[in-house]
C-alpha cells in the first residue's frame, strides 16, 4: 500500500547513471582524493538553503497519510485514478473529468473527493505540528544549550582576562621590586667593598707603624 500510495506523489528519477570508468583490469577507476592541510578550518554555510523535497520527510508523510487512510472510494482512490491516466494524450480537465466518471462508478461525488482530500491535508499539518515541536525541542538542545554555554564561555574568558590583566599588574610591579632590589644589592655590595677597602687601609697603616716601631727599637734599644 505504501509503495503505491508513493507512487501517486513522487516521481522517480529515470535518467540513467553514467558508468564508471574504467582501467584495463575492469576496475572502477577510484577519484583522486582531495587533501587538505591539517590546520585548515572547516567552513561551516551561516545561511540555510530554501529547502528542497526530502525523500526521508516525503515518506514520513505518506506514511502518515496511510495510517489515516480513509474506508471507501475517497481522494487517493481518485488520485490512483489520475496518475493512471497521465499517460493518455488528454489535456489536464480530460483527465479529472475521465476520472471522475470512473469514480462516479463507486458512489464518489465532487464533494466527497475535496472533503476527503482536506481530511489529508489535516493530516499533513498534523504531522507539522509534530515536527515543528521536535524541531523545537531540537533547536533547544542543538542550539539553546550551546547558546548557553557560549555565554558561560564568555563569563569565564572575562573572569581569566581579569584574572591575566590583574597578573600583569603584579608581575609589573614583582619586575620593579626586583629591579629596585638589584640597585640596592649593588649600592650594598659596593658599600661593603669600600668598607673592606677602607679596614685592611687602616689595618695596614697601623701594621706599618707598628712594623717600624718595631725596627727602631731593634736598631736603637742595644
Amino acid at each position: 500500500m505504501f509503495d503505491k500510495l508513493k507512487s501517486l506523489f513522487v516521481v522517480e528519477d529515470d535518467t540513467p547513471k553514467k558508468p564508471q570508468a574504467k582501467t584495463k583490469a575492469g576496475s572502477s577507476v577510484p577519484k583522486p582524493k582531495q587533501t587538505t592541510s591539517s590546520t585548515s578550518v572547516p567552513r561551516t554555510s551561516t545561511t540555510a538553503s530554501s529547502g528542497k523535497v526530502n525523500s526521508k520527510f516525503t515518506n514520513v508523510l505518506l506514511k502518515a497519510m496511510e495510517a489515516n487512510n480513509l474506508d471507501g472510494f475517497d481522494y487517493l482512490e481518485y488520485k490512483h485514478s489520475l496518475k493512471s491516466l497521465e499517460k493518455m494524450p488528454m489535456d489536464e480537465q480530460t483527465r479529472f473529468k475521465s476520472a471522475y466518471a470512473m469514480a462516479q462508478t463507486m458512489g464518489a461525488t465532487p464533494d466527497h473527493l475535496i472533503k476527503t482530500a482536506n481530511h489529508y491535508i489535516r493530516v499533513l499539518l498534523d504531522e507539522e505540528s509534530k515536527f515543528g515541536q521536535a524541531l523545537a525541542n531540537q533547536k533547544t538542545k542543538q542550539i539553546g544549550d550551546k547558546e548557553a554555554q557560549i555565554k558561560q564561555l564568555e563569563n569565564i574568558i572575562k573572569e581569566k582576562t581579569k584574572t591575566i590583566e590583574q597578573l600583569k599588574k603584579e608581575i609589573d610591579q614583582h619586575s620593579k621590586g626586583m629591579h629596585a632590589m638589584k640597585e640596592e644589592i649593588s649600592g650594598a655590595a659596593i658599600k661593603v667593598e669600600s668598607t673592606k677597602n677602607d679596614f685592611h687601609a687602616s689595618f695596614n697603616n697601623l701594621v706599618s707603624h707598628i712594623k717600624k716601631d718595631i725596627e727602631s727599637m731593634k736598631n736603637y734599644l742595644k
